[in-house]
């Protein structure tokens, strides 16, 4: 969005740019608050973006995945800056699966016959983009296999395509299925597939999505050119993620590790992403039926479904290796509470070289560092234990932070106070998600950091774009009229799903987005030269994340009163509540409207074979579900974090209070923990908000209660509501007991 229409919206509203001058800050007395903000404008001073760029350059330079030559190099050189900083730093390294590519091939055998390319070519205006040592194209911890069959095509390969193909007629048992990367994270489409009974899984980005339909292609423009490819995990990381060999225990070189068979995170069929020109000749093989028109792309041909005339050949063989994964761990200590620990992390490997993801995060949160390091030379001194993390093996599916997490699993349960992430990093919007009762506090912050585009604040910005994208203009008057952020709820995807979904530590995942154009995601190309032409040329947004973060960490570092607002956590828990209900309301209706139509015969059952299906597969009865409890827990919890409000405000200028409520305020949303974790996925143990079974990233908010229902799992919806409502009543309750006597 341009200046000028941001600053129209903002005018219309009657909206001025003075939240950056805010002294409030909460957590501090006014006087605490002035020194607060005095300490971030020095910290601001000793920001800068040429710096920045000079680190995404030096680390982006060459491949540098887990456990390879170079990605032990950047850790060494990461190491190296933290403690030139004055941070006491070192490597704490694991023993950890990873799979590489041994053979792949992929091969149209009928009815004409095609060998993929499987490569992506260099370009002169891409100086890395030629290098030795890339990892080939390939998704890991797909399962080894030869398999030769017919090929179909299942659009994006979610639970609801198999349904439109069950529809038409086609199954895809004994098959290798094709789908389309995007709607969902790539790991659900071979897991969905072979629980059709597919035997091989191919995935491209087509074009419509990203490629020439959406702008110009690499190198000329961002997005794909027709043999970029995508790689990527399929781990199945929403049982758990992490090595696959070492579930709930640090992967040391001496820890007891499963067999490669027995892991249940490691698929079952091979798995190989294609770029759109080795797509093309597969896809217009194809016969069957012509593809309903939501599924057709952007390639110059008529999609068909399948199956039919067009058989491939599919090979994948890997190297299954224990790798070294090096995770760079830095601290300050506090001066006063050095057992509470605020953690901030940052992933620094790569699929190949990495200058977007995750380096343009890693050099924000080095610069950080180094501002921090410089106001401790100058006689700063954190309340609180500064703790950064420099994660490995994040893109094999959260290697290094998962593997860390569990390996000191009762300090961090004991002292983190808070974790704070970022990963690849862009021009653009402000991007916030994480723990609720954080809300009030991020949105302070983001009233503080001026976007370097439009002069701003953050907040203000992502307002106005918000209500610039509303569907109406009531909703835009609602975006316009709230005073704070509204924090994204977590799935997975990022190194913060061992703090915030199985320890329950409060967490906030931070980054700037949403002007660069895609394309380079997890190729050779998401390099340096890509980088400052297409992502963030000025590396402005870079100090941005810098200020963000780093705002976020001295404030939480030196609190007098840790800035926790669980009203906010109420608020949208009540939310989320209504959703549920409103699902199993319009899943109730939708199948009694089905159910109806087959009673009445107003199918006529031979007219296709869609109506067929439907006749063959009545609904269920859908129950009415008993919230009563649940309803009145969460008014509960919006009460008593009231109170705890309330409570905050006397803690300011009452030290012995303050106390009492920081020892117990952080270890809140622990309450929410589940002790037996999630059905069908132990690992994953809060109520609230969890990965999806089947939508991988995206995140499912009361995950017990919403996927039971849309699994048509009735007895379990039961079970989930009853224990989602203890989980907000534990919550309460040490709410409670923080505010009684006081």
């Amino acid at each position: 969005m341009k200046k000028i229409e941001i600053l129209a919206v903002l005018c219309l509203a009657g909206y001025t740019t003075s939240y950056a001058q805010n002294a409030a800050v909460k957590g501090f007395t006014t006087e605490a608050a002035t020194k607060q903000l005095q300490t971030e404008k020095e910290f601001d001073k000793h920001l800068s973006n040429v710096r920045v760029g000079q680190n995404i350059k030096e680390l982006a330079a060459r491949p540098h995945h887990l456990g390879s030559p170079g990605g032990k190099a950047v850790a060494q050189a990461v190491l190296q800056k933290f403690k030139e900083y004055g941070w006491d730093a070192k490597i704490e390294t694991y023993q950890v699966l990873f799979p590489t590519p041994k053979a792949r091939l992929l091969e149209l055998i009928y009815p004409t016959r095609y060998v993929a390319k499987l490569k992506e070519p260099a370009f002169a205006e891409d100086a890395t983009s030629g290098q030795d040592g890339q990892l080939p194209t390939y998704n890991a911890w797909g399962a080894d296999g030869d398999v030769t069959g017919e090929l179909v095509f299942v659009n994006y390969g979610l639970p609801d395509d198999y349904i439109q193909l069950e529809k038409l007629g086609i199954d895809v048992k004994g098959k290798i299925v094709i789908a389309k990367y995007g709607r969902s994270w790539r790991g659900i489409k071979p897991k969905v597939a072979y629980e059709h009974g597919a035997i091989g899984c191919i995935i491209y980005s087509d074009p419509k999505d990203d490629g020439f339909y959406q702008g110009e292609v690499y190198p000329k423009g961002p997005y794909k050119n027709d043999q970029t490819v995508q790689r990527g995990s399929v781990m199945d990381m929403v049982i758990y993620p992490g090595d696959p060999l070492t579930p709930d225990v640090g992967a040391t070189a001496k820890a007891k590790r499963l067999e490669r068979s027995e892991a249940q995170t490691i698929l079952k069929i091979p798995v190989l992403p294609i770029s759109y020109g080795d797509a093309q000749p597969l896809l217009a093989a194809l016969g069957g039926p012509v593809a309903p028109a939501e599924w057709r792309g952007a390639l110059p041909i008529t999609y068909h479904v399948g199956p039919g005339k067009a058989k491939v050949h599919l090979k994948i063989e890997h190297n299954w290796d224990l790798v070294p994964a090096y995770n760079v761990i830095a601290k300050i200590k506090g001066s006063q509470y050095p057992n509470q620990w605020v953690v901030r992390g940052n992933h620094h490997d790569a699929w190949v070289n990495g200058a977007d993801d995750p380096v343009s995060g890693l050099a924000a949160q080095l610069e950080e560092a180094r501002a921090i390091g410089l106001l401790v030379k100058a006689g700063y001194k954190p309340k609180r234990t500064l703790v950064y993390a420099a994660w490995d093996g994040e893109e094999p599916s959260l290697l290094g932070s998962t593997e860390w997490v569990d390996d000191h699993a009762d300090e961090l349960k004991e002292k983190a106070v808070a974790y704070i992430n970022s990963d690849g990093n862009s021009r653009g919007f402000l991007g916030a998600g994480g723990s609720h009762a954080l809300e009030v506090f991020t949105s302070e912050i983001a009233k503080n950091v001026i976007d370097p585009l439009t002069g701003v604040s953050v907040f203000e910005r992502k307002r106005a774009n918000d209500a610039v994208k509303a569907a109406s203009a009531k909703a835009q008057r609602a975006i316009l009229k709230k005073d704070t952020l509204s924090l994204g709820a977590l799935g997975t995807g990022s190194d913060y799903s061992a703090f915030l979904q199985h320890l329950g530590i409060p967490t906030l995942n931070l980054g700037y987005g949403g002007e660069d154009g895609g394309g380079d995601y997890h190729s050779i190309y998401d390099s340096y030269d890509d980088y400052v032409r297409f992502k963030d040329s000025s590396f402005v947004y870079g100090v941005a994340l810098a200020q963000t973060a780093g705002r976020a960490v001295l404030r939480l570092a030196n609190a007098d009163v840790l800035p926790f607002d669980f009203a906010s956590l109420g608020k949208v828990i009540n939310q989320y509540e209504t959703e549920v209900k409103q699902l199993a309301d319009q899943l109730r209706e939708k199948y009694n409207a089905e159910n109806q139509l087959i009673k009445s015969n107003s199918y006529k059952l031979a007219a296709d074979p869609k109506d067929k299906f439907i006749a063959s597969a009545p609904k269920p009865d859908v129950p009415a579900f008993d919230f009563a409890f649940f309803d009145k827990t969460i008014q509960r919890l919006k009460l008593s974090a009231s109170a705890l409000n309330s409570i905050s405000v006397k803690a300011l200028t009452n030290p012995k209070l303050a106390a009492k409520f920081n020892n117990a305020v952080y270890q809140a949303e622990k309450s929410l923990l589940i002790a037996e974790g999630l059905p069908k996925r132990p690992w994953y143990r809060h109520s609230i908000y969890a990965p999806g079974f089947y939508t991988g990233y995206g995140v499912k908010t009361l995950p017990g209660i919403r996927e039971a229902i849309e699994q048509n799992n009735w007895d379990e919806a039961r079970q989930q509501i009853t224990i989602a409502t203890k989980a907000v009543d534990r919550l309460s309750t040490l709410l409670e007991n923080i505010t009684q006597g006081q």
